[in-house]
């Protein structure tokens, strides 16, 4: 049996997929090798399982979502982009829905339907998978990759496409595995941190509102008392304190932080469409329009039902007197806390729940024009495994198309 390829890809995640695919297109003999049973089970999981396919944004705002240097994919995006990735699945089954927020989703709603559109296109392109094969050591001689080692087996080739993942999820696979092959390779790799992750809070409040989703808020990261960031959008408090798309797009911020122990509190502004004057003149209108209620009995204008026990709670003012016995600093009170609502974080989710991992190759190692390693030739990155990473709708997953593409492009091109 000859063992030799002309691309062997490792890992059969999204990124792998697109660079196997685009390989074999060109004309290659392509193996694909994955150490889980089944390929993509990471992709199966985005977006709950409905598949956020891509984000209609043109490249120059999708890098703005991207860190630490969005402008590093330029290259990548040029090559292949969002009406290319929603074209091919189309070509092979898949239609997608644009959603009025800019994301793109199958039609279906199932990510299943997007990994077998994509399993068939490398079938009908005679690419090789072979799951349960776990890549031991990369075959390198004279700084030029030679093959790797898979299940005690030699599997020669000139080019290599590393797409292993990161450390997130690791259930379906991403274990960080292929940062210790790239490190052998001679690679340094950025430190990994979980990244769109949840928040775990101090005290019993958030917990108290668990299940509760809030939509049109603004979320704000206080750093040892300087604002850091913020984000509008939607948030849900769960059993162990803050999640939701603006919550993890502001964890990459807070995670840092946090590892390096500073005091990090997330406010939370319910109602960040009105500044504090025309709040309280909203305030002062409903307290008189509602002037012999109890004030309990107002609270369902500002505020979602269950969020009013919990809320009250906090306020340190009678809510049983009515709305105009209510006075000036108490009606401050309730005006600061619908603008202030705040939650000291303690720590964040495990790379267990982390959607994707922060930090990785570092890029001032790849080349951006081919994804082929400065250090190895013929050995090649994608995905997210790089130290790319992005906000949540889309943009990642992308990332894993467009930089898989490019490198299954070049290792064809350089043949």
């Amino acid at each position: 049996m000859i063992n030799y390829f002309d691309v062997i890809v490792i890992g059969a995640g999204p990124a792998g997929l697109l660079a196997a695919g685009r390989a074999a297109e060109l004309g290659g003999k392509v193996l694909v090798l994955e150490k889980m049973k089944q390929e993509g089970r990471k992709l199966l999981i985005t977006g709950k399982g409905r598949c956020n396919i891509t984000n209609n944004a043109p490249i120059s705002e999708f890098i703005k979502h991207v860190y630490p240097d969005g402008r590093f994919l330029r290259p990548a995006f040029s090559c292949f982009f969002s009406k290319d990735i929603i074209e091919l699945l189309k070509t092979h089954g898949v239609e997608a829905e644009l959603k009025s927020d800019g994301r793109y989703f199958p039609v279906s709603n199932r990510s299943t339907d997007v990994l077998k559109a994509l399993l068939l296109w490398l079938k009908s392109c005679s690419v090789e998978i072979r799951c349960g094969f776990r890549v031991e050591e990369l075959i390198i001689e004279d700084k030029t990759i030679k093959g790797v080692q898979a299940n005690g087996q030699k599997l020669l080739s000139n080019h290599v496409v590393m797409a292993t993942g990161g450390n997130s999820y690791p259930a379906t696979g991403s274990n960080g595995e292929g940062y210790e092959l790239a490190r052998h390779a001679g690679h340094s790799v950025v430190k990994v941190r979980p990244a769109l992750v949840g928040l775990e809070t101090e005290g019993d409040v958030a917990q108290k509102l668990q299940g509760l989703n809030l939509k049109d808020v603004k979320a704000m990261v206080w750093v040892n008392g300087r604002k850091k960031a913020e984000a509008f959008g939607e948030m849900i408090f769960t059993h162990f304190g803050l999640s939701g798309p603006i919550i993890l797009t502001l964890s990459r911020a807070v995670v840092s932080e946090l590892q390096n122990k500073n005091k990090v509190e997330v406010v939370i502004d319910l109602e960040p469409t009105l500044d504090d004057q025309k709040l309280d003149n909203r305030l002062i209108s409903d307290l008189n329009a509602h002037g012999n209620k109890k004030v309990i009995n107002v609270f369902r204008l500002w505020l979602p039902a269950s969020m009013i026990p919990v809320y009250v709670d906090l306020l340190n003012i009678n809510t049983e007197k009515e709305c105009n016995q209510v006075s000036s600093k108490e009606r401050k009170q309730i005006l600061h806390l619908l603008k202030n609502l705040s939650f000291q974080i303690t720590n964040h989710r495990s790379f267990k729940e982390a959607i994707i991992t922060s930090g990785g190759i570092s890029t001032n190692e790849i080349s951006q024009k081919t994804m082929e390693s400065k250090i190895t030739k013929g050995l090649y990155f994608a995905g997210e495994m790089i130290d790319l990473d992005a906000e949540t709708g889309g943009y990642n997953l992308q990332i894993a198309y467009s930089t898989g593409w490019l490198a299954g492009d070049s290792c064809m091109k350089k043949s």
